[in-house]
C-alpha cells in the first residue's frame, strides 16, 4: 500500500508539472522561444532596457549560455565582472527624479504579469501618439516609461514590423531571464520521472 501511494504521488506530481508546463507554453505561444530570438532579445534588453531597469537575478555569465561569445559579453558588461548581475548604471536618485519612482527590476517580469511575455510585448508595442502630440500606452495608460522602441512614431505596418519583432525578441529574452535554467531542469526531470 505504501509503495503504491508513493507511486501515485510521483505520478500526480509529474502530471501537475506537465500541466503547468503546457500552460506556460500556451501563454508564450506567440512569443518565439528560439535561441536566436532570445539572443536578439538579450541584445535589445541590455542595450535599451538596462538604461533604466535592472535584472538583479541574472548575471553576465548567464549570457554565455545563450551563445554569446566571451567577447560579446565583455562588450555588454563593459567594466563589470562576469559574476555581477545586470544592473542599470543610472543612479537611483536620477531614476526617481525622472520617473517618480524606481523602474521595476525586469528579472521576474515575465512571471510576475498576467500573460507573461505577451504582456511585455503588449507594453512595448502599446505606445501611441495622442492628437496633442503626447505619448501614452494602451496597456498601461499614464506609464512614465518612455516609448523606447519609438513604436508611437511608426506610421504604417512596414515601419511597425521590425519594432514588433524587436519587442517579441525582448519578451522572449525576459521570459528566459525569469527562469534561465528551466530547460535544463526539464531535461533532467523528465527521465527521472519516467523511470519511476
Amino acid at each position: 500500500m505504501k509503495g503504491s501511494s508513493i507511486a501515485l504521488l510521483v505520478f500526480l506530481s509529474w502530471a501537475a508539472a506537465q500541466s503547468l508546463s503546457a500552460a506556460a507554453e500556451t501563454a508564450a505561444a506567440d512569443i518565439p522561444q528560439t535561441s536566436d530570438a532570445v539572443h536578439r532579445g538579450a541584445e535589445t534588453v541590455t542595450n535599451v532596457c538596462l538604461a533604466c531597469h535592472s535584472l538583479k537575478y541574472l548575471k553576465y555569465s548567464d549570457l554565455l549560455e545563450l551563445g554569446f561569445s566571451g567577447k560579446e559579453v565583455d562588450s555588454l558588461r563593459k567594466r563589470k565582472s562576469l559574476k555581477e548581475s545586470l544592473q542599470t548604471d543610472m543612479a537611483p536618485d536620477m531614476l526617481r527624479e525622472s520617473f517618480g519612482t524606481l523602474p521595476p527590476d525586469l528579472s521576474l517580469m515575465a512571471k510576475a504579469r498576467d500573460g507573461g511575455p505577451r504582456y511585455i510585448y503588449g507594453l512595448l508595442t502599446g505606445f501611441y501618439q495622442n492628437v496633442d502630440g503626447t505619448v501614452d500606452n494602451h496597456l498601461f495608460p499614464g506609464i512614465k516609461m518612455p516609448d523606447v522602441l519609438n513604436f508611437s512614431g511608426a506610421k504604417d505596418s512596414a515601419q511597425r514590423a521590425p519594432l514588433e519583432a524587436q519587442a517579441r525578441d525582448a519578451a522572449a529574452f525576459l521570459n528566459w531571464a525569469a527562469d534561465p535554467h528551466a530547460e535544463e531542469r526539464r531535461r533532467r526531470t523528465r527521465p527521472a520521472l519516467m523511470s519511476q
